[in-house]
């Protein structure tokens, strides 16, 4: 199976990190985004990988070259210009449509989850076109539980919310998927709610793994702390 790590985008919120390196290029705990998501892709036995790069492009050439190193082969394909997410897909179809199916994912989150269950799940419903792994929402703020008087009882510090879930960011496909990708534009916008309309998308819930998407500041610093601790779960 192959992996495409959606790599080109500018990573806006994160400036001035990204004014001389892509978002996948950002350090946490000491190495880039991008060389976390191909050890991890690589620990479950995913040796091909496919980078779909765009803004400052050959930092992440230089930086990955073959992925010889890393015991994977990686491919390039280029945007010359913003695609979006769906785009960017549909731009490497050339590289993916012999493919039964593959992951794709986005290259500014670290996570552990399974990708063997989210293949198992995937494969079980034969309807389906593509599923979104999902995991449960952490309230960034802390939260205060009130009684029906309004008085306060007690204050829960960031806490999991199991009734919402959140996209993860990680995506298995079939190659039935093109027909859906625009030319330009996000699968978020334009290929997912098609297909959830059709009831050919399905949500792989994953409750109790290690996920964070690299946002801000403050998400490098606590990533950098957490991360050699959920590596042991995926090296």
């Amino acid at each position: 199976m192959k992996a495409a790590i959606l790599a080109g985008g500018f990573g806006k919120r994160l400036r001035p990190y990204t004014e001389d390196r892509p978002k996948p290029l950002i350090e946490v705990g000491g190495k880039p985004i991008l060389i976390w998501q191909i050890e991890w892709l690589k620990s479950y036995g995913i040796d091909e990988v496919i980078l779909l790069v765009g803004y400052k492009k050959e930092k992440i050439i230089d930086t990955i070259g073959s992925g010889s190193r890393f015991g994977v082969k990686v491919s390039y394909i280029v945007e010359d210009e913003p695609l979006g997410t769906g785009g960017a897909i549909k731009n490497a179809e050339s590289f993916l449509k012999n493919e039964d199916y593959f992951l794709v994912l986005n290259g500014d989150i670290i996570t552990n989850l399974d990708i063997r269950r989210l293949v198992a799940e995937f494969l079980e419903d034969r309807n389906v076109i593509a599923g979104i792994s999902v995991v449960p929402l952490k309230s960034p703020y802390g939260i205060i539980e009130i009684d029906d008087r309004n008085y306060i009882k007690r204050f829960i510090e960031k806490p999991v919310l199991k009734e919402f879930n959140i996209n993860a960011g990680v995506y298995i496909m079939r190659k039935e998927i093109f027909p859906y990708l625009p030319d330009k534009g996000d699968i978020e916008k334009t290929t997912f709610p098609r297909l959830a309309e059709e009831n050919k998308l399905k949500a792989i819930i994953f409750t109790d793994v290690y996920w964070r998407s690299i946002d801000t500041y403050k998400d490098i610093e606590e990533v950098s702390q957490d991360i050699k601790r959920i590596f042991e779960a995926i090296k």
